[in-house]
């Protein structure tokens, strides 16, 4: 089975992103055999930004976009967002990669679920 999670919040002043990921994470812990996908939009583009500070009072979303890539979970970025943010030149978190609309799309397509925030 596939799974697309597709996180369109920032990374901190509202939780979706941090919840997105710690489904994305209890998938990867549980079920082995199921292919979990990430796709950033808009402003979710800055999860992906490397060396982030946490402000205080939150979880560090880079950590566990960290491990999510690490569990084998393919993580890319829209490009047209990534660049109106300023993001196209920045290192990003290591796994994560530019992408297109039309690579998300394709993931809808070929996905079994798809999950949004």
């Amino acid at each position: 089975m596939k799974i697309l999670i597709i996180i369109n919040d920032a990374p901190y002043g509202s939780e979706k992103a941090y919840n997105a990921l710690r489904i994305a994470n209890q998938l990867n812990k549980e079920y082995a055999d199921i292919e979990v996908r990430i796709f950033l939009m808009a402003d979710a583009a800055n999860c992906a930004i490397a060396n982030q500070t946490t402000p205080n009072g939150y979880y560090n979303i880079e950590r566990m976009l960290k491990l999510a890539v690490n569990k084998g979970t393919k993580v890319k970025i829209c490009g047209s967002c990534a660049e109106a943010r300023g993001l196209k030149n920045i290192p990003l978190v290591e796994g994560a990669e530019i992408s297109t609309l039309a690579e998300l799309t394709n993931w809808v397509v070929d996905s079994d679920k798809v999950l949004t925030f």
